[in-house]
């Protein structure tokens, strides 16, 4: 439903959350430590084999391993005994490589221990399962033991020089050096690509393989909890899996374009097959960073071919493509990696005049919103804000919250149309008219409430909207805040002229605004408070004020006291003075509480308590630094 009169099925509107996609993981809990004196070996590493099964860890062998882990865990982190340690058992995990990672309990362990383990001892336990590599790639707990030695290629590449440990250890270490072992793994994952991006757990392998040898570890594959036993984690926004990159040889380059020429033999497979379709979109975002030629042409290779299929009955085919689960996701990717002249051939050719059929759509209003994160040109945002500025309220109404959001990032970004995209959410959410109703914005937007069901309003159809009760507003609890809502206020904070919604929050009470900060959505409102270039320091004084009597609350609260933390990170002299008097008079509390007593620590509470000049001349020294730096940045 788009804007129009009021009516009464209007007047009750709850705005639905947004959809999801994706399934939760579950990460592995850490085993207790242990004495720190190194284990003894077991006394049988592997229990009897089973016929045609995996290689079993007997219960001696596990309590070894467990103990050893253990003892690394309290060992101190450098020395010669901690060395020895660490030589030692791996030492065993080579012998035992392949029942350890077919183990559920051992394969979590051994994933640990890679992460303790030098170059030489993780070459000789890799070289150990190579001979396994199918067994081991595609079973359900030998695939993250794989994926956990490809990521401690950043920590290892270009460390200690292999030369020199080969003269240190010659006589029992490999033949081969840590880039051969990832070229082999490379090669023979290239010779059987389809079966290995096909398999449920296989795919895992190349993911990670295409991101080692990019030298580009995504944020999403970073955010997964070691040990993890979970088939896929749960999906991270595209817009926010940033890289972390690393210096990678040459080779892995021209094994990482070989691979990707293996996409191109099968186009129709990686775009049709919810598995495969994975490790093509992994490929995008790395070649995207490493190789960005081979990425457009990858993805001329995704348009060419899905332009090509039976005709939409309305449109062209690739609108089927967009409302089909699985090809969906990789167009989303498809469209984030899309150079902008690219991007705007392709809207031109295949989307304009769709939006709003694709707004309204459970499936495709998901790559919409990656269309709308990719937007940087205003040529662009003209006539996609000309499409879809109709109907904002009846997108929020369907439960697609996420368009609208990504809408006003693409203003915020270009920097166009946002007093009209204002003015479109204010109307959308039923504030606009009176303008008393406008102060009021704040708590809707969070909330993804329209008026009239935040408040618990009903009003006739064509009634003339009831004015803006301020007393009836500050004796309010604020309402929960959402994800979406709280993204919707940060965006609308960095623009140009956020006057209006800094209006709104000067409106809320201590307690309200209390609520917002230590909301872990919330807290990221008074975040962009505080970091927005569009925000005055006597716009942000206005709003903070009102958290005064709050301080105690703030700092005991897990998101409350990080956000107290960075206020007083850019507080003056005299406002830091307040806030450790307010802190001061509970200071017993805060150091019985468990984030209390960090931020006691922050301020120097105990300073300021019994040694007033000493803390007034080291927090002045703290802001002249502050200031010298501010100044050498400005210039």
């Amino acid at each position: 439903m788009g804007l129009g009169p009021r009516s009464p099925h209007k007047v009750g509107r709850r705005f639905p959350a947004g959809g999801k996609r994706g399934r939760g993981a579950k990460g592995s809990g850490r085993p207790s430590p242990g004495r720190e004196r190194q284990p003894r070996p077991p006394p049988d590493g592997l229990s009897e084999r089973a016929p045609d099964s995996h290689p079993h860890l007997s219960p001696e062998a596990l309590g070894y391993f467990r103990r050893a882990l253990s003892a690394l865990k309290e060992a101190p982190e450098t020395g010669e005994e901690r060395d020895l340690m660490v030589h030692n058992i791996m030492k065993e995990v080579e012998a035992q490589a392949l029942a350890l990672s077919t183990n559920r309990t051992g394969s979590e362990m051994l994933q640990e221990l890679l992460g303790f383990s030098s170059l030489k001892p993780l070459c000789r336990v890799w070289a150990a399962l190579r001979s396994n590599l199918r067994t081991v790639a595609c079973h359900r707990c030998g695939v993250h033991v794989l994926q956990s030695a490809l990521l401690q290629l950043p920590r290892l590449l270009g460390s200690v020089a292999e030369e020199e440990e080969e003269e240190e250890d010659g006589k029992d270490g490999p033949t081969e050096t840590l880039e051969d072992l990832v070229l082999g793994l490379a090669a023979e994952v290239c010779d059987d690509f389809l079966f290995y991006c096909g398999d449920t757990h296989g795919s895992f392998v190349v993911r990670t393989l295409l991101q080692v040898l990019g030298g580009t570890i995504l944020e999403s594959e970073r955010a997964r909890p070691r040990g993890s036993q979970s088939s896929e984690a749960q999906r991270a926004p595209a817009r926010e899996c940033k890289p972390a990159d690393f210096e990678v040889p040459e080779t892995f380059l021209n094994r990482l374009q070989d691979l990707s020429s293996c996409f191109l033999k099968d186009i129709a497979v990686f775009i049709t097959d919810k598995i495969s379709s994975f490790c093509l979109q992994v490929a995008l975002q790395v070649l995207h960073c490493r190789l960005p030629q081979f990425c457009a042409h990858l993805c001329n290779a995704v348009i060419s071919y899905l332009s090509t299929r039976s005709s939409s009955v309305d449109g062209s085919p690739l609108l089927l493509f967009l409302r089909d689960q699985t090809s969906s996701r990789l167009l989303e990717q498809v469209l984030l990696v899309l150079e902008p002249p690219k991007l705007q051939s392709l809207f031109e050719e295949h989307l304009q005049g769709q939006l709003q059929t694709l707004a309204a759509h459970p499936i495709a209003n998901f790559p919409l919103q990656r269309l709308l994160d990719a937007v940087t040109t205003p040529e662009l945002l003209f006539p996609v804000f000309e499409e879809l500025s109709p109907v904002l309220e009846g997108v929020l109404a369907q439960g697609h919250p996420g368009v609208v959001i990504a809408l006003v990032g693409a203003c915020r970004r270009v920097g166009a149309y946002q007093a009209k995209v204002l003015q479109l959410l204010l109307e959308a959410f039923h504030c606009a008219e009176p303008s008393s109703r406008q102060l009021a914005c704040v708590p809707l937007f969070a909330t993804l409430m329209a008026y009239e069901v935040y408040y618990g309003l009903t009003e006739e159809e064509g009634a003339v909207p009831a004015e803006h009760q301020v007393e009836t507003a500050s004796a309010r609890a604020l309402g929960d805040v959402t994800v979406l809502g709280s993204l919707l206020l940060q965006h609308l904070l960095h623009f140009s002229t956020p006057g209006l919604v800094l209006r709104s929050l000067g409106t809320l009470t201590g307690p309200q605004l209390l609520t917002l900060a230590q909301s872990p959505a919330g807290s990221h409102v008074l975040d962009a408070i505080l970091t927005s270039p569009s925000v005055t320091r006597k716009q942000r004084r206005r709003v903070l004020q009102n958290l005064k009597g709050q301080y105690v609350a703030l700092a005991c609260s897990r998101h409350g006291s990080r956000v107290l933390d960075a206020i007083w990170s850019g507080a003056a002299l005299g406002a830091r003075k307040e806030i450790a008097a307010e802190l001061g008079e509970k200071n017993q509390e805060l150091i019985r509480d468990p984030f209390g007593h960090h931020v006691a620590r922050n301020v120097a509470l105990t300073t300021f308590l019994k040694r007033r000049e000493a803390w007034e001349q080291q927090q002045g020294a703290v802001a002249k630094r502050r200031r010298a730096l501010n100044s050498i940045l400005e210039d």
